[in-house]
């Protein structure tokens, strides 16, 4: 398919507001379900014994990663309408299984399908990219992430208030409503395009291996948002021990609200996508390297006695990892067009690696040195992720 087939895909497939918007949503609708878990361990705890707090959380971002791994290549073969459709509804199935679980293996299995077809998420987002005319790229991946992100950041504070209420079981169960309406919202919104090159699954794996051989600005860039989000992870991991401890001593309930300060960083995703749209990637993911590090030294210089120094460390390290990374995707989205499913796979399998072991590595550091452990690793990571692309080569 040649670059000039692709200048107005608005033009040919309809990309209209309507469908912006129900990718928006069904992005931030589907990411959140893998979250849903976390406020209620405490309930799931309580029914099915201590070994929910491990089993429950772990098996559903698993899935995720698995969904990832397994099932976004394919959006690059067969249509992405249909797969975010099949994926959404199986979701909806899936929900309802978990609220119906008698015991916790039931519940666990549940939770490893939830994760992967919660990844119609990161169908949605290549999706857009793949719609949205090259000029107006960014803005239009910066909006969308914004869905994302923002299903993230409230999906633990609507699980917790519901689950409070209602029990853990109606959260899945209206989780499942939920799902089923975004089944209706893609149905209704996303236009029908013609089905590209197919591949058969084989091919189309071993394919992402010769994109990462093959891409250096998709290994840079992966490899610098996989730093600033192992940074991310090195707080958030160890957020609660310090604010739920002397001399805060606040509770789990107050420890989860400093997610919803997040939501503001979440919004910077749209001004990320127009400023890249506009001067390119690279500033912005410098820009947003510099505020996780500055963040960092916010959250030395006073996280551990001042509450106020903890919310602006995580505004500034929000801010600065979702303007670099929707500036990353950007950036990502246009080596290979016909590409772009696998090219999410290897950025987002990326994230999460490094997400994991910045978890492992804050939780260590906190647990030998304290909060100023922490912010010494969270510094470093971040720093390595600023000189990734600080010493990125010219021209590149």
């Amino acid at each position: 398919m040649s670059g000039g087939a692709q200048a107005d895909p608005a033009g040919r497939h309809g990309f209209t507001p309507r469908a912006r918007l129900g990718l928006t949503l069904i992005a931030g609708g589907a990411v959140a379900n893998i979250y849903y878990n976390q406020p209620l361990l405490g309930l799931l705890v309580g029914e099915f014994g201590e070994r929910a707090a491990l089993w429950v959380p772990t098996a559903s971002l698993v899935g995720y990663g698995l969904g990832i791994l397994g099932l976004v290549p394919l959006g690059d073969s067969l249509s992405r309408r249909r797969l975010i459709i099949g994926q959404t509804l199986g979701l909806a199935v899936a929900l309802l299984a978990a609220a119906l679980s008698p015991n916790l293996t039931c519940l666990a299995l549940s939770s490893l399908v939830i994760g992967i077809l919660a990844s119609a998420a990161q169908q949605a987002v290549p999706f857009a990219a793949e719609l949205a005319p090259d000029a107006t790229r960014g803005s239009v991946v910066g909006q969308v992430m914004t869905g994302l992100l923002t299903g993230i950041l409230l999906a633990r504070t609507a699980s917790g208030l519901v689950g409070a209420q209602y029990g853990w079981r109606a959260v899945f169960f209206a989780a499942a409503v939920v799902a089923l309406g975004m089944t209706g919202i893609a149905a209704a919104t996303l236009p029908k395009i013609p089905q590209t090159r197919p591949l058969r699954y084989r091919a189309l794996m071993l394919s992402i291996l010769h994109l990462v051989r093959s891409q250096p600005v998709l290994r840079r860039s992966s490899l610098s948002q996989g730093l600033l989000f192992a940074s991310f992870n090195a707080f958030w991991a160890t957020l609660a021990l310090l604010v739920e401890a002397p001399p805060f001593n606040l509770t789990a309930a107050g420890a989860g609200m400093f997610g919803v300060i997040g939501v503001a960083g979440a919004f910077v995703a749209p001004l990320s996508g127009r400023f890249t749209d506009r001067r390119g990637p690279r500033p912005m993911v410098v820009a947003g390297a510099l505020f996780v590090v500055a963040a960092f030294a916010v959250l030395w210089a006073g996280g551990a006695w001042s509450l106020i120094a903890v919310g602006l460390g995580v505004l500034l390290i929000d801010i600065g990892l979702n303007a670099a990374l929707i500036a990353n995707q950007t950036r990502v989205y246009a080596l290979v067009p016909s590409a772009r499913g696998r090219i999410n796979t290897v950025l987002f399998t990326v994230m999460f690696v490094f997400g994991a072991f910045g978890a492992f590595a804050g939780s260590q550091a906190f647990l030998m040195a304290g909060w100023s452990g922490v912010c010494a690793v969270g510094i470093l990571l971040a720093g390595a992720g600023f000189l990734v692309n600080v010493l990125e080569p010219r021209g590149a």
